[in-house]
């Protein structure tokens, strides 16, 4: 079994802004956080696309990878993921295709099929409500214009074509684990906030996977909540932060991160909906962040963690961020 201080660690942004603050502070923390994680020898830093989700701030998701490539100079950049479906693959080989030729070696392209937000905004995004079904085939018609161009192809995408860009499928589900074993494509599960089906999805990917020219072994990329602080009880403390989230998803009111509070507020059905949530959420001080990530390459075998850490209060997060390094590769 790999151990902890063998396996990349990566981090997952959303580009937040809490109670308070502005979309520009948003921008600004990715940035800091995205600088020091390449100090502290992060392997990626992921941006997510949402949209219409008060307190994230990362839907121009592309955009936003060009930001914080241009503000580092050797941590891979990429998308944790871009929404396919949302968009045209044409659309999507161009802009990725001029994010790798500005930054070379260092973009990587995570790809989901959800829409990344509520119905009524998922259709004013995809004016074609049946989009989401066809993502296979989305991912081989993008796939198309990466490769070299043929003689006389009418169709290409300037820049894109005959780049390299590293693809990787994204999912919560068993669904999206067969698809990225059948194209022979690393695979990220959502672990951080979908842990329910991420082991059985890990299973279907291995057993099912099909070596390709961009992969010959399968690789798995498990993503895991974290909260870590100097002691188990102020990180249990500022996780509160995050269950609070969790919270206001359930009851249909999405907010910006709240203050942590000494004691939560919730029915018993809420309190439960939300543990299951954030069953996987590794909460502590150095010693048992260190126990529980190892617990956690265990369990799941990931070759990969991808981190999400929120507290409410922005050196709290990147102190959170800093003891994570510290103690994997200690």
């Amino acid at each position: 079994m790999k151990k902890l201080s063998e396996t990349p660690l990566s981090i997952l942004d959303l580009a937040k802004y809490s109670q308070g603050q502005s979309v520009g502070d948003a921008f600004r923390k990715s940035k800091e956080l995205a600088k020091a994680a390449e100090g502290w020898g992060y392997k990626r830093f992921w941006l997510a696309e949402h949209h219409n989700i008060e307190g994230v701030a990362s839907a121009a998701t592309s955009v936003l990878i060009g930001h914080i490539a241009g503000e580092t100079n050797t941590i891979r950049v990429g998308s944790g993921g871009i929404m396919l479906p949302n968009h045209p693959p044409l659309v999507i080989a161009e802009q990725f295709g001029t994010l790798a030729t500005l930054y070379p070696g260092r973009i990587d392209l995570g790809l989901g099929r959800a829409p990344g937000s509520d119905q009524t905004t998922a259709k004013a995004l995809r004016r074609d409500p049946m989009a989401g079904l066809d993502f296979g085939s989305l991912i081989e018609e993008l796939e198309i214009y990466f490769r070299p161009a043929e003689p006389g192809q009418k169709l290409r995408a300037i820049p894109g074509e005959g780049i390299d860009v590293p693809i990787w499928i994204l999912g919560s589900s068993t669904y999206s684990a067969r698809l990225a074993a059948q194209l022979g494509r690393p695979y990220a599960f959502a672990g951080h906030f979908a842990p329910a089906a991420m082991l059985e999805a890990f299973e279907i990917y291995r057993r099912y996977f099909e070596p390709s020219s961009h992969l010959q072994k399968p690789w798995t990329m498990a993503g895991v909540p974290v909260v870590a602080a100097d002691t188990d009880e102020e990180a249990h403390f500022l996780a509160t932060s995050v269950q609070q989230v969790f919270l206001n998803l359930i009851r249909g009111q999405p907010r910006p991160s709240r203050p942590p509070v000494h004691s939560m507020s919730w029915s018993p059905n809420e309190e439960a909906a939300v543990q299951s949530m954030t069953r996987m959420m590794v909460v502590g001080s150095p010693l048992t962040v260190r126990a529980g990530l190892q617990k956690y390459i265990e369990d799941t075998g990931a070759d990969e963690l991808i981190i999400t850490s929120e507290p409410y209060d922005s050196d709290k997060r990147l102190r959170s961020f800093e003891l994570i390094a510290q103690v994997t590769r200690s």
